[in-house]
């Protein structure tokens, strides 16, 4: 059996227990930057992970199998292998296909807590049992970006705030995608001080009310980009009203993918965020510019919709750069639009062509569509 400490680090310092051979789950590439690991084999020889020590960038996969094994040395004091850590090159790490145990996930991030790793990938875990009470003077790495997609937790919606007390403040980057809750217990979760992107896409059941309960208020001071790209948002102003009950003040946002409609009659109004300066409406199946969208934006992008006629500019923002490709009107001879069974019924097909113009040019490109004279 593989001693404990080598999974403390993930493998990543694997010399603890390795043989000189060179086994063949890990590959790394000849200038020695990016290592890549896949577990399969029903007896893995972990060890391999050796190559991975003089390695910028590392990817492991588990095999889908349980991690359990490596529990008796999990809580190690990390400080023993400090120097060794400090000493890796590692600055971007992806863990995947395994079912870790939540104790053996924080031993894993206190141990990272001395190396210089910046972006964080966990990708189809399950991670399993209670988060571990935080240990005095405990912490973990000081990463720039943490993304997770398909990591399931047995925590339900507290995930994130018990994982956050983990993390050295500073993250500017989180990005979570497939989850299986983000209905968090907001008086739990602590602010995100210096986080300026946030990216909820790829959560199709999260809807608008979903919207409202990950964005807890005043959690997120400092956020500029708020991507919610196939994350069932039904209409932009359904996604305003959440940004305004959090109090986010995003410049970008961007909600392409998603199947967006028409506000409803009687719908409560909103006031977009005066920062707000670039909007991506694309792909979202719309055949008619929105009503109520912000009256003044630096970029807007309506390409590859179902827009059939010319939009009037009173239907516009005041917008500097607007995109409209691949839309029916602008090329009434392209084929018609199919709809993804499997994604809500977004435009998948359009055209390749890249059309961005300044306000300068949005006229002539309507004239030219055939919609002023």
């Amino acid at each position: 059996m593989v001693r404990a400490p080598c999974l403390l680090l993930l493998l990543l310092l694997p010399m603890l227990c390795v043989s000189e051979t060179t086994p063949e789950p890990c590959e790394v590439d000849d200038d020695d930057v990016r290592c890549f690991c896949n577990f399969t084999d029903p007896q893995p020889d972990w060890s391999s992970a050796f190559q991975c020590m003089a390695a910028v960038e590392v990817e492991i996969h588990g095999g889908g199998r349980s991690l359990e094994q490596f529990l008796k040395g999990a809580d190690a004091d990390p400080k023993q292998y400090a120097d060794m850590v400090k000493a890796l090159r590692l600055r971007r790490l992806t863990v995947g296909s395994a079912q870790v145990p939540a104790v053996l996930l924080v031993a894993f991030l206190r141990a990272l807590s001395y190396s210089r790793l910046k972006e964080l990938t966990l990708q189809n875990l399950e991670v399993t049992g209670a988060m571990p009470p935080l240990l005095l003077e405990a912490t973990g790495p000081a990463l720039s970006t943490l993304s997770l997609r398909n990591v399931s937790w047995a925590t339900g919606g507290a995930w994130l705030a018990e994982l956050q007390q983990w993390l050295k403040p500073g993250l500017k980057v989180l990005n979570i995608a497939q989850a299986h809750s983000l209905a968090f217990p907001c008086s739990q979760l602590r602010t995100f001080p210096a986080l300026t992107t946030l990216d909820l896409s790829d959560n199709p059941g999260l809807g608008e009310d979903g919207l409202t309960a990950a964005l807890c208020p005043h959690k997120f001071p400092a956020l500029r980009a708020l991507a919610l790209r196939n994350a069932g948002m039904e209409t932009p102003n359904g996604v305003c009203v959440a940004m305004a009950a959090a109090g986010v003040q995003p410049h970008s946002l961007d909600l392409s993918h998603n199947s967006l409609r028409a506000t409803a009659p009687g719908a409560p109004g909103c006031v977009w965020p005066s920062t707000l300066n670039s909007l991506n409406l694309s792909f979202a199946g719309l055949e008619q510019v929105p009503k109520g969208l912000p009256a003044k934006l630096s970029v807007l992008d309506l390409r590859c919709n179902r827009l059939n006629r010319v939009p009037g500019l009173e239907e516009l923002p005041k917008v500097s750069n607007l995109t409209l490709d691949g839309n029916p009107f602008m090329d009434p001879e392209a084929p018609k639009y199919q709809e993804d069974p499997m994604n809500s019924g977004v435009v998948q097909a359009c055209a390749r062509s890249a059309l961005a113009v300044g306000m300068s040019g949005t006229l002539a490109v309507l004239q030219r569509a055939g919609g002023f004279a």
